[in-house]
Protein backbone atom coordinates (compact mmCIF):
# COMPACT_ATOMS: atom_id res chain seq x y z
CA UNK A 1 0.00 0.00 0.00
CA UNK A 2 1.45 3.33 -1.13
CA UNK A 3 1.05 6.33 1.88
CA UNK A 4 1.09 9.84 0.30
CA UNK A 5 2.16 12.71 2.39
CA UNK A 6 0.69 16.04 2.08
CA UNK A 7 2.93 17.86 4.06
CA UNK A 8 6.26 18.64 3.76
CA UNK A 9 9.21 20.96 5.57
CA UNK A 10 12.95 21.23 5.39
CA UNK A 11 15.26 19.33 7.43
CA UNK A 12 16.73 21.93 9.36
CA UNK A 13 13.01 23.78 11.09
CA UNK A 14 13.79 24.54 14.72
CA UNK A 15 12.09 25.09 17.25
CA UNK A 16 10.39 28.31 16.24
CA UNK A 17 9.39 27.10 13.15
CA UNK A 18 9.63 26.78 9.37
CA UNK A 19 9.66 30.75 8.84
CA UNK A 20 12.61 32.29 9.98
CA UNK A 21 12.71 35.95 10.62
CA UNK A 22 11.04 36.33 6.89
CA UNK A 23 7.76 34.95 8.30
CA UNK A 24 6.89 33.78 4.97
CA UNK A 25 7.50 29.75 4.34
CA UNK A 26 7.28 29.06 0.36
CA UNK A 27 4.36 31.56 0.22
CA UNK A 28 3.16 30.52 2.91
CA UNK A 29 2.32 33.84 5.51
CA UNK A 30 3.43 31.98 8.89
CA UNK A 31 2.56 33.12 12.28
CA UNK A 32 5.48 34.13 14.51
CA UNK A 33 5.13 32.45 17.94
CA UNK A 34 5.75 34.26 20.95
CA UNK A 35 7.69 33.36 24.07
CA UNK A 36 4.26 33.34 25.98
CA UNK A 37 1.16 31.76 24.63
CA UNK A 38 -2.39 33.37 24.82
CA UNK A 39 -3.83 30.04 24.68
CA UNK A 40 -2.75 26.63 26.02
CA UNK A 41 -4.45 23.61 24.03
CA UNK A 42 -3.66 20.10 25.93
CA UNK A 43 -4.35 16.52 23.96
CA UNK A 44 -3.06 14.17 21.62
CA UNK A 45 -1.93 14.73 17.89
CA UNK A 46 -1.87 11.85 15.62
CA UNK A 47 -1.44 10.77 12.12
CA UNK A 48 -4.57 10.33 10.18
CA UNK A 49 -4.37 8.26 7.03
CA UNK A 50 -7.75 8.50 4.81
CA UNK A 51 -8.81 6.50 2.04
CA UNK A 52 -9.19 8.74 -1.09
CA UNK A 53 -13.01 9.60 -1.87
CA UNK A 54 -15.33 6.95 -3.13
CA UNK A 55 -12.98 4.24 -1.80
CA UNK A 56 -13.53 1.65 1.61
CA UNK A 57 -10.58 1.68 3.63
CA UNK A 58 -10.88 -2.35 2.94
CA UNK A 59 -10.00 -2.05 -0.44
CA UNK A 60 -7.48 1.25 -0.14
CA UNK A 61 -4.41 0.69 -2.29
CA UNK A 62 -3.27 4.45 -1.28
CA UNK A 63 -3.68 6.68 1.93
CA UNK A 64 -2.78 10.38 2.31
CA UNK A 65 -1.44 11.23 5.64
CA UNK A 66 -1.61 14.08 7.45
CA UNK A 67 -1.73 15.15 11.15
CA UNK A 68 -4.47 16.06 13.35
CA UNK A 69 -6.45 15.40 16.78
CA UNK A 70 -9.07 17.78 18.53
CA UNK A 71 -6.55 19.97 20.57
CA UNK A 72 -4.44 20.21 18.04
CA UNK A 73 -6.09 21.35 15.30
CA UNK A 74 -7.52 24.08 17.73
CA UNK A 75 -3.87 25.53 18.44
CA UNK A 76 -3.24 25.48 14.77
CA UNK A 77 -6.39 26.93 14.26
CA UNK A 78 -5.96 30.17 16.54
CA UNK A 79 -2.60 30.29 15.61
CA UNK A 80 -3.79 31.07 11.83
CA UNK A 81 -5.90 33.58 13.91
CA UNK A 82 -3.27 35.27 14.76
CA UNK A 83 -3.06 33.94 18.44
CA UNK A 84 0.26 32.71 20.05
CA UNK A 85 -0.98 29.17 20.91
CA UNK A 86 1.13 26.70 22.79
CA UNK A 87 0.48 22.70 22.33
CA UNK A 88 0.73 20.18 25.26
CA UNK A 89 1.49 16.55 23.92
CA UNK A 90 3.64 13.78 23.80
CA UNK A 91 5.05 12.19 20.92
CA UNK A 92 7.43 9.30 19.94
CA UNK A 93 11.40 9.53 19.71
CA UNK A 94 11.07 8.76 15.75
CA UNK A 95 9.84 10.24 12.06
CA UNK A 96 6.51 9.49 13.28
CA UNK A 97 6.55 12.18 16.03
CA UNK A 98 9.04 14.60 14.14
CA UNK A 99 6.79 14.58 11.27
CA UNK A 100 3.87 15.62 14.00
CA UNK A 101 5.92 18.63 15.49
CA UNK A 102 7.41 20.13 12.01
CA UNK A 103 3.68 20.33 11.04
CA UNK A 104 1.92 21.75 14.05
CA UNK A 105 5.49 24.38 13.69
CA UNK A 106 5.01 25.38 10.07
CA UNK A 107 0.85 26.26 11.16
CA UNK A 108 2.57 28.54 13.41
CA UNK A 109 1.92 26.49 16.39
CA UNK A 110 4.41 26.97 19.50
CA UNK A 111 5.38 22.99 20.06
CA UNK A 112 7.56 23.68 23.48
CA UNK A 113 5.15 21.90 25.21
CA UNK A 114 5.74 18.43 23.26
CA UNK A 115 7.48 15.81 25.11
CA UNK A 116 9.66 13.37 22.83
CA UNK A 117 9.83 9.81 24.47
CA UNK A 118 10.42 6.86 23.36
CA UNK A 119 6.54 5.00 22.50
CA UNK A 120 4.11 5.32 20.01
CA UNK A 121 2.23 7.49 17.96
CA UNK A 122 -2.04 7.57 17.92
CA UNK A 123 -3.10 6.64 14.71
CA UNK A 124 -6.42 7.17 13.05
CA UNK A 125 -8.00 5.94 9.84
CA UNK A 126 -10.52 7.86 8.10
CA UNK A 127 -12.87 6.46 4.89
CA UNK A 128 -14.70 9.62 3.55
CA UNK A 129 -18.64 9.31 3.22
CA UNK A 130 -20.60 10.21 0.37
CA UNK A 131 -24.31 10.80 -0.21
CA UNK A 132 -26.12 8.47 1.93
CA UNK A 133 -22.77 6.16 2.64
CA UNK A 134 -21.49 7.88 6.16
CA UNK A 135 -18.09 8.39 6.71
CA UNK A 136 -16.23 6.09 9.57
CA UNK A 137 -13.20 6.35 11.49
CA UNK A 138 -11.06 3.28 12.66
CA UNK A 139 -9.06 4.26 15.78
CA UNK A 140 -5.27 2.78 16.77
CA UNK A 141 -4.35 4.61 19.33
CA UNK A 142 -4.02 2.10 22.43
CA UNK A 143 -0.66 2.61 24.84
CA UNK A 144 0.37 5.65 22.72
CA UNK A 145 2.57 7.94 24.45
CA UNK A 146 0.26 10.34 25.60
CA UNK A 147 -2.27 7.50 26.93
CA UNK A 148 -0.07 6.38 29.30
CA UNK A 149 1.36 9.46 30.90
CA UNK A 150 -0.23 10.47 34.29
CA UNK A 151 -0.73 13.33 36.04
CA UNK A 152 2.55 13.60 37.26
CA UNK A 153 4.51 13.62 33.71
CA UNK A 154 3.35 17.52 33.23
CA UNK A 155 4.93 20.46 35.27
CA UNK A 156 2.15 22.78 34.50
CA UNK A 157 3.34 26.34 35.59
CA UNK A 158 5.83 26.82 33.27
CA UNK A 159 3.66 25.24 30.83
CA UNK A 160 0.86 28.18 31.35
CA UNK A 161 3.19 30.67 32.02
CA UNK A 162 1.52 34.22 30.99
CA UNK A 163 -1.36 32.14 29.28
CA UNK A 164 -4.95 33.16 29.18
CA UNK A 165 -6.71 30.69 27.88
CA UNK A 166 -6.61 26.69 28.49
CA UNK A 167 -8.35 24.47 26.09
CA UNK A 168 -8.75 20.45 26.16
CA UNK A 169 -11.53 18.03 25.23
CA UNK A 170 -13.45 15.12 25.74
CA UNK A 171 -11.23 12.99 23.92
CA UNK A 172 -8.31 12.75 26.10
CA UNK A 173 -9.63 11.86 29.04
CA UNK A 174 -11.23 8.86 27.09
CA UNK A 175 -7.91 7.39 25.97
CA UNK A 176 -6.77 5.97 29.77
CA UNK A 177 -7.64 6.24 33.27
CA UNK A 178 -3.84 8.02 33.31
CA UNK A 179 -4.63 10.43 30.61
CA UNK A 180 -7.63 10.94 32.45
CA UNK A 181 -6.08 11.68 35.58
CA UNK A 182 -3.73 14.20 33.34
CA UNK A 183 -6.56 16.42 32.22
CA UNK A 184 -8.04 17.27 35.75
CA UNK A 185 -4.84 17.73 36.85
CA UNK A 186 -4.62 20.75 33.82
CA UNK A 187 -7.85 21.87 34.17
CA UNK A 188 -7.96 22.47 37.71
CA UNK A 189 -3.90 24.10 37.80
CA UNK A 190 -5.17 26.17 34.77
CA UNK A 191 -8.37 27.32 36.83
CA UNK A 192 -5.96 28.13 39.57
CA UNK A 193 -3.37 29.88 37.48
CA UNK A 194 -6.06 32.38 36.92
CA UNK A 195 -6.54 30.96 33.14
CA UNK A 196 -10.32 30.95 31.41
CA UNK A 197 -10.66 27.10 31.03
CA UNK A 198 -12.31 26.07 28.08
CA UNK A 199 -14.13 21.85 27.61
CA UNK A 200 -15.13 20.22 24.42
CA UNK A 201 -17.33 17.48 25.47
CA UNK A 202 -16.11 15.90 22.09
CA UNK A 203 -17.87 12.19 23.07
CA UNK A 204 -16.46 9.57 21.28
CA UNK A 205 -17.90 6.03 21.91
CA UNK A 206 -15.17 3.78 20.02
CA UNK A 207 -12.43 5.57 23.27
CA UNK A 208 -14.12 5.52 26.29
CA UNK A 209 -13.72 1.50 27.07
CA UNK A 210 -10.85 1.59 29.82
CA UNK A 211 -13.67 1.02 32.33
CA UNK A 212 -14.60 4.31 33.88
CA UNK A 213 -18.48 6.09 33.29
CA UNK A 214 -17.83 8.88 30.95
CA UNK A 215 -20.02 10.66 32.47
CA UNK A 216 -18.25 10.58 36.34
CA UNK A 217 -14.82 11.54 34.63
CA UNK A 218 -16.44 14.04 32.86
CA UNK A 219 -18.11 15.63 35.80
CA UNK A 220 -15.01 16.39 37.31
CA UNK A 221 -13.55 18.09 34.39
CA UNK A 222 -16.53 20.15 33.31
CA UNK A 223 -16.42 21.47 37.29
CA UNK A 224 -12.96 23.65 36.58
CA UNK A 225 -14.47 25.12 33.30
CA UNK A 226 -15.61 28.59 32.33
CA UNK A 227 -16.86 27.73 28.98
CA UNK A 228 -18.01 24.21 27.65
CA UNK A 229 -18.40 23.44 24.17
CA UNK A 230 -20.37 20.37 22.38
CA UNK A 231 -22.35 19.28 19.21
CA UNK A 232 -26.05 18.30 18.63
CA UNK A 233 -25.31 15.10 20.76
CA UNK A 234 -22.56 15.48 23.33
CA UNK A 235 -24.92 16.81 25.89
CA UNK A 236 -27.16 13.44 25.84
CA UNK A 237 -24.26 10.83 25.25
CA UNK A 238 -22.34 11.95 28.03
CA UNK A 239 -25.09 13.54 31.13
CA UNK A 240 -28.45 12.11 29.63
CA UNK A 241 -29.21 15.31 28.67
CA UNK A 242 -31.39 15.69 25.97
CA UNK A 243 -32.77 18.16 23.62
CA UNK A 244 -36.63 18.84 22.96
CA UNK A 245 -37.53 18.81 19.48
CA UNK A 246 -34.60 17.33 17.98
CA UNK A 247 -33.52 13.85 16.68
CA UNK A 248 -29.75 13.42 15.75
CA UNK A 249 -31.14 9.97 14.08
CA UNK A 250 -33.26 11.58 11.75
CA UNK A 251 -30.44 14.73 11.11
CA UNK A 252 -33.27 17.07 12.89
CA UNK A 253 -32.03 19.73 14.66
CA UNK A 254 -34.68 22.31 17.10
CA UNK A 255 -32.13 24.73 18.16
CA UNK A 256 -34.73 26.47 20.91
CA UNK A 257 -34.47 23.23 22.69
CA UNK A 258 -30.91 23.74 23.42
CA UNK A 259 -31.94 26.48 25.55
CA UNK A 260 -33.49 24.12 27.95
CA UNK A 261 -29.94 21.43 27.82
CA UNK A 262 -27.48 24.55 28.30
CA UNK A 263 -29.98 25.65 31.45
CA UNK A 264 -29.37 22.27 33.26
CA UNK A 265 -25.89 22.25 32.43
CA UNK A 266 -25.09 25.72 33.98
CA UNK A 267 -27.05 24.64 36.97
CA UNK A 268 -25.08 21.37 37.56
CA UNK A 269 -22.07 23.24 36.75
CA UNK A 270 -22.21 26.81 38.16
CA UNK A 271 -18.85 27.73 37.12
CA UNK A 272 -19.85 28.25 33.37
CA UNK A 273 -20.34 31.78 32.11
CA UNK A 274 -20.73 30.04 28.57
CA UNK A 275 -21.73 27.47 26.73
CA UNK A 276 -22.22 26.67 22.97
CA UNK A 277 -23.35 24.08 20.64
CA UNK A 278 -22.62 23.51 16.96
CA UNK A 279 -25.96 22.30 14.86
CA UNK A 280 -25.55 19.88 12.37
CA UNK A 281 -28.54 19.07 10.03
CA UNK A 282 -27.66 15.79 8.43
CA UNK A 283 -29.16 15.42 5.04
CA UNK A 284 -26.92 13.32 3.56
CA UNK A 285 -23.01 12.47 4.04
CA UNK A 286 -21.71 15.45 1.07
CA UNK A 287 -24.94 17.94 2.39
CA UNK A 288 -25.05 19.18 5.86
CA UNK A 289 -26.71 22.17 7.12
CA UNK A 290 -24.54 23.79 9.90
CA UNK A 291 -25.55 26.63 12.88
CA UNK A 292 -24.62 26.65 16.05
CA UNK A 293 -26.23 28.59 19.43
CA UNK A 294 -24.74 30.22 22.81
CA UNK A 295 -25.64 30.37 26.31
CA UNK A 296 -24.81 33.03 28.82
CA UNK A 297 -26.42 33.98 31.94
CA UNK A 298 -29.56 36.04 31.22
CA UNK A 299 -29.31 35.32 27.27
CA UNK A 300 -29.78 32.73 24.88
CA UNK A 301 -28.41 33.10 20.77
CA UNK A 302 -29.09 31.14 17.27
CA UNK A 303 -26.64 31.30 15.04
CA UNK A 304 -27.26 31.87 11.27
CA UNK A 305 -27.82 28.74 9.25
CA UNK A 306 -25.86 27.61 6.62
CA UNK A 307 -26.22 24.82 4.02
CA UNK A 308 -23.08 23.32 3.07
CA UNK A 309 -23.00 21.18 -0.42
CA UNK A 310 -21.16 19.31 -1.23
CA UNK A 311 -19.11 18.71 1.73
CA UNK A 312 -14.80 18.35 1.37
CA UNK A 313 -14.22 17.35 4.88
CA UNK A 314 -16.05 17.82 7.80
CA UNK A 315 -13.40 16.11 10.83
CA UNK A 316 -12.54 18.99 12.45
CA UNK A 317 -15.60 21.01 12.12
CA UNK A 318 -15.99 21.24 15.84
CA UNK A 319 -12.33 22.02 16.49
CA UNK A 320 -12.52 24.98 14.24
CA UNK A 321 -16.07 25.89 16.18
CA UNK A 322 -14.23 25.85 19.25
CA UNK A 323 -11.29 27.50 18.09
CA UNK A 324 -13.25 30.36 16.42
CA UNK A 325 -15.00 30.93 19.46
CA UNK A 326 -12.15 31.22 21.59
CA UNK A 327 -10.62 34.11 19.07
CA UNK A 328 -14.12 36.08 19.13
CA UNK A 329 -13.92 35.99 22.95
CA UNK A 330 -10.32 36.86 23.49
CA UNK A 331 -10.98 39.86 21.33
CA UNK A 332 -13.95 40.55 22.95
CA UNK A 333 -16.44 40.38 20.66
CA UNK A 334 -20.50 40.22 22.08
CA UNK A 335 -22.01 36.43 22.91
CA UNK A 336 -23.74 36.58 19.51
CA UNK A 337 -21.13 38.13 17.43
CA UNK A 338 -18.52 35.34 18.23
CA UNK A 339 -21.39 32.48 17.97
CA UNK A 340 -21.47 34.21 14.47
CA UNK A 341 -17.78 34.23 13.89
CA UNK A 342 -17.51 30.35 14.98
CA UNK A 343 -20.18 29.02 12.70
CA UNK A 344 -18.68 30.86 9.98
CA UNK A 345 -15.21 29.80 10.48
CA UNK A 346 -16.29 25.85 11.36
CA UNK A 347 -19.03 26.64 7.85
CA UNK A 348 -15.68 27.32 5.58
CA UNK A 349 -13.83 24.35 7.35
CA UNK A 350 -16.27 22.06 5.44
CA UNK A 351 -14.70 23.15 2.31
CA UNK A 352 -10.84 22.41 3.02
CA UNK A 353 -9.15 18.71 3.21
CA UNK A 354 -7.70 17.64 6.66
CA UNK A 355 -8.75 18.28 10.22
CA UNK A 356 -7.30 22.17 10.32
CA UNK A 357 -9.50 24.93 9.48
CA UNK A 358 -6.80 27.01 7.49
CA UNK A 359 -9.05 29.85 7.05
CA UNK A 360 -8.35 33.70 7.83
CA UNK A 361 -9.92 36.11 10.36
CA UNK A 362 -11.25 37.81 7.32
CA UNK A 363 -12.83 34.44 5.14
CA UNK A 364 -14.12 34.05 8.40
CA UNK A 365 -15.83 37.61 9.19
CA UNK A 366 -16.98 38.41 5.20
CA UNK A 367 -18.54 35.24 5.65
CA UNK A 368 -20.47 35.89 9.10
CA UNK A 369 -21.01 39.47 7.48
CA UNK A 370 -23.18 37.97 4.55
CA UNK A 371 -20.88 37.06 1.83
CA UNK A 372 -21.38 33.27 0.63
CA UNK A 373 -21.79 32.87 -3.01
CA UNK A 374 -18.39 31.10 -3.45
CA UNK A 375 -17.62 33.74 -6.53
CA UNK A 376 -14.01 33.88 -8.02
CA UNK A 377 -11.94 36.33 -6.36
CA UNK A 378 -9.88 38.48 -8.85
Amino acid sequence: MQVAAQHHLPDDVGSAGPCGDSGNYEGIDCVVISAAPSVVTFGEVMLRLASPDGTRLAGATRLDATFGGGEANVAASLAGFGIPARFVSRVPANDLGDGAIRFLRGLGVDTSGITVEPGRLGVYYLEPGAAQRASRVVYDRADSCIAKAGASAYDWAPLLNGARWFHTTGITPALSAAAAEATLAAVKTARAAGATVSVDLNYRAKLWNWGAATADVMAGIVAEADVLIGNEEDADKVFGISAPGSSVVDGRVDPAGYAAVAAQLASRFPRLRTIAFTQRGSISASENTWSGVIWTPGAFHVARSYRIAPIVDRVGAGDAFAAGLIYAMLDGRSPDKALEFAVAASCLKHTLRGDVNQVSVAEADALAGGSGSGRVER
